[in-house]
């Protein structure tokens, strides 16, 4: 979706708050960190201790699981269609794993679902061979606080 170069400047800044603001809209649960990586592949870290380097857990995760290997789990995806912003998830073989798909991201208004899946796919196997950071959600403190 998004390259490093993607990021600099005044349009890379404004396309990244805009996918931050997507995952903010669509994630489900305040107490939930996340990061997300140059590609658009976002890792929720459930409930980290108190001295988890984020970053670095989500990375973890991501290369472990983010790339994709022909006839195995890796390969498997499913389409969410979103209600609260435009657009799909796409889910792989690991829970915490998910990619967001504009809208823009096609030509037509309803590409088919395999399409849409494998876009997804294809993010999240770009991030899983090159894991770079391009945001971090702490949301430890919501957790403690509530």
């Amino acid at each position: 979706m998004s390259t490093e170069d993607d990021h600099e400047g005044p349009e890379g800044a404004a396309a990244l708050a805009r996918l931050i603001e997507v995952w903010r809209t669509i994630l489900i649960g305040a107490h939930k960190s996340w990061v997300l990586f140059e590609h658009g592949t976002c890792v929720i870290l459930p409930s980290p201790g108190p001295d988890v380097e984020l970053a670095g857990a989500a990375r973890v995760v991501l290369e472990r699981f983010g790339p994709v290997v022909a006839n195995s789990p890796a390969a498997s995806f499913s389409v969410i269609p979103l209600a609260d912003a435009a657009g799909w998830v796409v889910t792989g073989h690991h829970p915490d794993i998910l990619n967001y798909v504009p809208p823009e991201a096609f030509t037509t208004l309803t590409p088919p679902e395999v399409v849409v899946g494998m876009y997804g796919r294809t993010m999240r196997d770009a991030d899983g061979h090159d894991a770079r950071v391009v945001h971090v959600e702490d949301r430890r403190a919501a957790t403690s606080a509530g």
